[in-house]
């Protein structure tokens, strides 16, 4: 059930006229701010796109890489070379400003390579192999952040939307059938008033007539 309007009363008007300029202004920042988050939200998707793309080239041929390794070495040989970790990654949870915003993300530091186990029983192979999951690893840390970025804002261009859609099309056509409600009532009002003014001029004129 809709609520009902207020009294047509001038302070109502005053204070309606207000609220619609309100919310009038707030469209508008609310309108400025959804196309902004989805430029950025579309610079952040293409941004991960490629990385992802560069992902899995570098997934298929790392895989290539452990199979050609796989059969220099055997799989009990590779397990015990890939065993010790080559690049020390850290993952530090840090925070990035978006259009604003606050944003959680996720920084990535990796140390240099260092080969932990002996070059007798291996082959070049080995090393590539591990290099290549090394820096696989590191890229997939980095989308992680990525897509924990372009998920918060696709969240906050939807609630932003709803914002914008809720003064288009509730708040704002309600404030203005107020105020052309008002306005009419009290244009009405003001009428009936100066025809009663009217009526009892013309009732005065005709008694000092008589």
């Amino acid at each position: 059930m809709a609520e009902p309007f207020p009294p047509p009363t001038k302070t109502n008007l005053i204070k309606e006229k207000r609220s619609l300029q309100l919310a009038l202004q707030g469209y508008d920042l609310l309108e400025k701010k959804r196309e902004i988050l989805v430029i950025e939200l579309m610079n952040r998707m293409d941004a991960l796109e490629l990385l992802e793309q560069e992902i899995a080239k570098m997934t298929e041929k790392a895989y290539a890489t452990l199979r050609q390794m796989l059969l220099s070495v055997g799989r009990e040989r590779a397990l015990s070379i890939s065993s010790l970790p080559v690049r020390d990654i850290t993952l530090t949870a840090s925070h990035v400003n978006v259009s604003g915003m606050t944003l959680p993300t996720l920084d990535v530091h990796a140390s240099a390579p260092v080969l932990h186990y002996s070059f007798m029983n291996s082959f070049a192979v080995c090393d590539e192999t591990v290099i290549e999951f090394t820096e696989l690893l590191q890229k997939l840390s980095t989308a992680a952040g990525m897509r924990s970025i372009v998920w918060r804002l696709a969240r906050e261009v939807r609630k932003t939307q709803r914002r914008v859609n809720a003064l288009d099309k509730m708040v704002i056509p309600r404030s203005r059938e107020i105020v052309k409600f008002i306005d009419a009532s009290l244009d009405e009002r003001e009428r009936e008033s100066l025809f009663a003014v009217k009526m009892l001029k013309q009732r005065l004129s005709e008694q000092d007539q008589t």
